[in-house]
């Protein structure tokens, strides 16, 4: 091995054990920005004197300080490294009254797990950090819509399209070029014309609202990316004309924030992280919005950890399956894959017909076109349960 690639792998390896000049036995001196980096590595990995997990070396308390180390690691490390260390600071060095102050929000790096972490201040947020507060969301909100917005509108169109079409349709709805289409083996060569046998066209219906769609979101503390990516779909889901969208959050209270589905960022700040969880509540307040049950799309989003009643919420999804309404349970709704959940409460809905899973944002408008098209969920199911395991 050349001189150049030992030095090179003592560097890096000086960089990952950290410690003291030296570097854990490495023999390797850092200067420059290697020493700027290792420094900026140190104050959140190089436990006090109090032991591993405690307060880092080289941050303390003070908001002005933590806010120049942000700013350092924004400069050192790409933002994905970024994200992860601001969450370990949060949770090592617990930063978290410290994100109530502006500078300190102007300073970190947006992602969903921070927003979360901001959501769950909300009640304890003087006004002039929710005003801080509010574009790190607010940020990130238009991040996630870039990435959902248009898969999810053009996924939808596309089956509620499917659904409206109609085989007998009035001389005015037919579609004449799909019904040419699905008829050309009915070509008469003497009559030099296609004799249809099948009529494709749109029925009325498709200029007018075809599903309604109930999102009921467990917002424990546990469910914080969940939460954020529900409100993001719901605001989308909103905005199509031919649906009917619902947006319900719950704790132990219900809250109905479907009056402000217009704004995702006031969607999330309506939201209140961190409660316990009564589902059969929330569930029974989710039947009062349903008036078409065989047009209805009812999505539960929760890790089923029940704090109510669990029979009589059992009791009111299958009243609900039974009067034509399609129950979604989705354990989560992120990038994270399976969560930690009731497993009891999810072979229970299984039972009753209601698939019980994970899934990633990537993956929410495939299966809300399929659940609007009343196909068969479970090979997107099976695959989703591959990608998160």
């Amino acid at each position: 091995m050349s001189d150049e690639h030992g030095d090179e792998r003592l560097r890096r390896w000086r960089l990952a054990l950290g410690g003291a000049d030296g570097g854990e036995g490495t023999g390797y001196s850092l200067s420059g920005t290697d020493a700027a980096v290792d420094a900026a590595l140190g104050a959140l990995y190089d436990g006090s004197p109090d032991g591993p997990g405690q307060r880092g070396a080289g941050l303390g308390a003070s908001a002005p300080r933590v806010a120049r180390w942000l700013g350092d690691i924004r400069q050192y490390f790409p933002s994905t490294v970024v994200q992860v260390m601001q969450a370990d600071a949060i949770e090592r060095l617990n930063l978290t009254r410290l994100l109530l102050e502006p500078e300190m929000l102007d300073a970190v790096e947006p992602d969903v797990h921070l927003v979360g972490t901001l959501l769950s201040l909300n009640r304890v947020m003087p006004d002039k950090s929710k005003r801080a507060a509010r574009k790190v969301v607010a940020k990130v909100v238009a991040e996630l819509e870039r990435r959902v917005a248009q898969p999810t509108r053009t996924a939808l169109s596309g089956a509620l399209n499917r659904a409206a079409r109609v085989n007998r349709p009035r001389h005015h709805d037919i579609d004449w070029d799909k019904t040419i289409r699905a008829n050309l083996r009915h070509y008469q060569a003497d009559l030099r014309t296609v004799v249809p046998e099948r009529l494709v066209g749109y029925g009325r219906r498709a200029q007018s609202v075809q599903r309604d769609i109930v999102l009921c979101v467990d917002q424990s503390g546990s469910m914080a990316a969940s939460v954020v990516y529900s409100g993001v779909f719901s605001a989308v889901l909103a905005s199509m004309r031919s649906l009917k969208t619902s947006l319900v959050v719950f704790d132990t209270a219900v809250v109905d924030l479907t009056d402000k589905l217009a704004d995702p960022v006031d969607v999330l700040f309506g939201t209140q992280l961190g409660g316990g969880t009564d589902i059969n509540r929330a569930i029974a307040y989710g039947q009062q919005l349903i008036t078409r049950p065989r047009d209805t799309i009812f999505v539960l989003i929760s890790d089923l950890y029940e704090g109510g009643v669990r029979d009589e919420m059992l009791r009111r999804v299958a009243a609900m399956t039974t009067a034509g309404v399609q129950v979604i349970a989705l354990l989560a709704l992120s990038d994270e894959g399976a969560p930690d959940y009731d497993h009891e409460n999810a072979a229970a809905l299984a039972a009753l017909g209601v698939p019980a899973f994970a899934c990633t944002p990537d993956v929410f408008p495939e299966l809300m076109a399929a659940a609007i098209e009343r196909r068969d969920l479970h090979p997107i199911i099976e695959r989703t349960k591959a990608a998160t395991q």
